[in-house]
Order: C-alpha cells, then structure tokens, then sequence
C-alpha cells in the first residue's frame, strides 16, 4: 500500500467484482450466469493495484 490513489482503485475494483457477483448470484432470475472468471480475475487485477510500487519517494538520479 504504497499509493493511496492506487490502492483505492485496487479495493473498488475488487468491491465491484464481488458485488456484481453477488447481484449476479441472488438477483432471482434464472437467465443470469454467474461469471467466476472474470470474477476471478478482476479481483486479481484488484489485489494487483493493492500491492503496486507505484509511488516510489526517492527518485533514481544517475552519476554524474
């Protein structure tokens, strides 16, 4: 958790995906396919964002 912006995109990626899941799940239409791949990877892609190195506070200078 380096970046907070990053990190707020990581957790709203994965509060989508689940909830969608969920809605997907218990919506009381039998038409609707619960869609465990894309579920799968987008909390990956969530979890991803969570754990970047995005936000590194020293910069690399090269010698002079």
């Amino acid at each position: 958790m380096k970046n907070t912006k990053t990190t707020l995109a990581g957790v709203g990626a994965i509060l989508i995906a689940v909830g969608g899941a969920l809605r997907a799940a218990f919506d009381n239409d039998p038409t609707t396919n619960l869609d465990i791949a894309s579920t799968i990877a987008a909390v990956t892609a969530g979890i991803g964002l969570i754990m970047a190195k995005d936000a590194e506070k020293t910069p690399v200078v090269p010698p002079v």
